[in-house]
């Protein structure tokens, strides 16, 4: 339910900070813009598949890890939900302990089996290991399990800030990598031995993957399943999420702070009496990647945040098995302030709208602060 507020105030914090330091350091932030993304050699694309294919004929195993108190929403969901809708893998969920998994900054989530549980029943270790962005980077659960499933040679994929965690496993010591924009500099101050990868949206070296921007997690998914399934495979699945490319290319100086989007931050938070609350109903077999971008988008306007709703608390199951928990019980949400997930709509097709829906009713200044959030490249969302 909306909150009404004057946006006046946010203007009036913004001359007041102008007036000080932060003034000086506004002015020296760029004005936006940056260069095309350049193209992929066709043999370093090929040298990325050949390093994702699975090292038997069996149908591979493949994990994806998270904090039961806080992993981030997309990087957990949509690679299980891509997945699993190709059908060429095993996915399970997982979780360091018993229990849901609070998704940040929006969701909650059963897990399939808590790590003690996945290891009981598979010893010899999963075939490829997808680590999110979490909470903390540095859980020593995770930690111990992550160098765990790499010595007994699973490929570990970081999506977005998860090359945080894989980093911080020890696990990208002298190798080349890449992460979200925003985490870029915090990365290589703590594993300054990284090579630092730009213009790729993926970067592969031995058995480790990381990718840049939440956004990333459909490319690089993507990619693995043309690395297990092979091209036709990948293609299908691309036309389901409404993707028409997946391949690696990607143009890192599009996304930066600049001044448009640290201004248009800073007045969305200074209005912190005008916040909304926007519902999400929950039905069974909607679409679980639609849902994971569209929450994730509505959460990231630092002016509203998504919260879903059922007739009643228990899990709703999604197309391809993930078992979400409402944050409300109730029958309806008011039409106002209700976002709808079309059982038509592609993904893709789902998040532009979402980002179309949220300039209508921020300005595109939020909309790009959102598409810069999820590093997700399209060319208006790069202020």
């Amino acid at each position: 339910m909306r909150k009404r507020g004057v946006a006046g105030w946010a203007l009036l914090g913004i001359a007041i900070l102008g007036a000080g330091g932060f003034g000086i350091w506004l002015a020296s932030l760029p004005s936006g813009g940056g260069a095309a993304a350049p193209p992929v050699p066709e043999a370093e694309a090929a040298a990325m598949l050949e390093t994702l294919r699975p090292a038997s004929a069996e149908r591979p195993l493949i994990a994806v890890i998270g904090l039961n108190d806080a992993t981030e929403t997309t990087d957990y969901l949509i690679p299980t939900g891509i997945l699993r809708r190709a059908n060429i893998a095993d996915v399970l969920m997982l979780a360091t302990g018993p229990g849901p998994v609070q998704l940040y900054p929006a969701l909650k989530v059963e897990p399939d089996a808590s790590i003690a549980a996945f290891d009981a029943a598979h010893p010899d270790g999963a075939d490829y290991v997808i680590v999110p962005a979490m909470s903390r980077d540095d859980d020593p659960a995770v930690m111990a399990w992550l160098q765990q499933q790499s010595a007994k040679g699973a490929i570990i994929i970081g999506v977005c800030a998860g090359a945080k965690v894989v980093g911080a496993a020890g696990l990208l010591d002298g190798k080349r990598a890449t992460t979200h924009w925003y985490y870029l500099r915090q990365l290589l101050q703590r594993n300054p031995t990284i090579d630092y990868v730009a213009d790729r949206r993926f970067v592969a070296d031995g058995n480790v993957v990381t990718t840049t921007g939440i956004t990333a997690s459909m490319p690089m998914m993507l990619t693995l399943i043309e690395a297990i399934a092979g091209p036709q495979k990948a293609s299908a699945a691309a036309r389901d999420l409404g993707l028409e490319h997946w391949d690696a290319r990607h143009a890192s100086s599009a996304f930066r702070f600049t001044r448009p989007f640290a201004t248009t931050v800073l007045a969305n938070t200074l209005a912190f009496w005008n916040r909304d609350e926007f519902g999400i109903a929950l039905e069974p077999g909607m679409d679980e990647v639609s849902l994971a971008l569209v929450a994730d988008a509505w959460s990231r306007t630092y002016r509203s945040h998504a919260t879903t709703f059922a007739a009643s608390m228990a899990p709703v199951v999604t197309a391809n098995g993930l078992s979400i928990l409402p944050d409300r019980d109730m029958q309806d949400w008011p039409a106002a302030d209700k976002v709808s997930i079309s059982s038509g709509q592609s993904p893709a097709a789902a998040l532009d709208q979402g980002l179309a829906a949220i300039a209508d009713r921020y300005g595109e200044g939020t909309k790009n602060v959102v598409a810069m959030q999820l590093e997700y490249p399209q060319s208006d969302a790069m202020p």
